[in-house]
């Protein structure tokens, strides 16, 4: 099965060189049997169609849904035209935000500040901790969305669209290493110092990337199934 990823962002300069975010995603989901192509669409490099992969996973990006870049339009289009025809789209931080705003809810900037480092969150009652990164966040349902992880920070943390979308706003992908890259190259000045510390404080705790990567791999196996039916 091929998974189009679609990168909206780049990591920091310094953290690339251990890869960029394709890459990690490409690790997070090694041994599921996946193929990948990227395309850089924060560059305006799209795929000719929606069939040009078997299901797409959109990254996180340091940039805003909300915000006035070239790429969003054409992004919220293609992923309305692939949920609309059953193609199956994952997406992570900015990727989940995106698919709420193209879908018809809501991203802001949330006025309780920042989210950084392990977090937990409740999926349907099981409690996960994924690394979080973000200051925006889905505020509106769009409509038909479930939802099915949530924390007392984020209420809205993990999103499905039938079986057609499965969006989840922390990082699967981001170890506790990258988290401190993070927080050395783009978060000093930016996120408040005591939230930093805090999130620094916290990086030896054990997260549950890959209860998570089970879980997309199981939603884009599942649609290849139907697709083969």
């Amino acid at each position: 099965m091929k998974i189009g990823i679609l990168q909206t962002g780049q990591a920091p300069e310094p953290l690339r060189a251990a890869g960029d975010y394709p890459d990690l995603f490409e690790t997070l989901l090694a041994g599921h049997g996946f193929t990948f192509q990227t395309w850089h669409v924060e560059a305006m490099e799209f795929p000719a169609g929606i069939h040009d992969a078997d299901g797409w996973l959109i990254t996180g990006s340091r940039h805003g849904v909300y915000e006035d870049h070239p790429f969003i339009a054409p992004l919220e289009r293609f992923i309305r035209e692939a949920v609309s025809a059953r193609v199956p789209v994952a997406g992570v931080c900015f990727g989940h935000q995106i698919m709420a705003q193209a879908l018809g809810g809501t991203v802001e900037k949330f006025k309780g500040g920042w989210s950084v480092g392990p977090t937990a969150y409740d999926f349907g009652g099981d409690t996960v901790t994924l690394n979080a990164w973000h200051q925006d966040q889905v505020t509106a349902l769009p409509p038909g969305a479930t939802v099915i992880a949530s924390s007392p920070f984020c209420q809205f943390a993990g999103l499905a669209y039938g079986d057609a979308g499965l969006s989840v706003q922390a990082h699967p992908e981001f170890k506790s290493d990258f988290i401190g890259g993070l927080i050395d190259t783009r978060g000093r000045g930016v996120v408040p110092e005591p939230i930093l510390d805090a999130a620094r404080a916290r990086l030896d705790q054990p997260v549950d990337n890959a209860r998570i990567a089970d879980r997309i791999a199981a939603f884009f196996k599942a649609a290849a199934a139907r697709a083969a039916a």
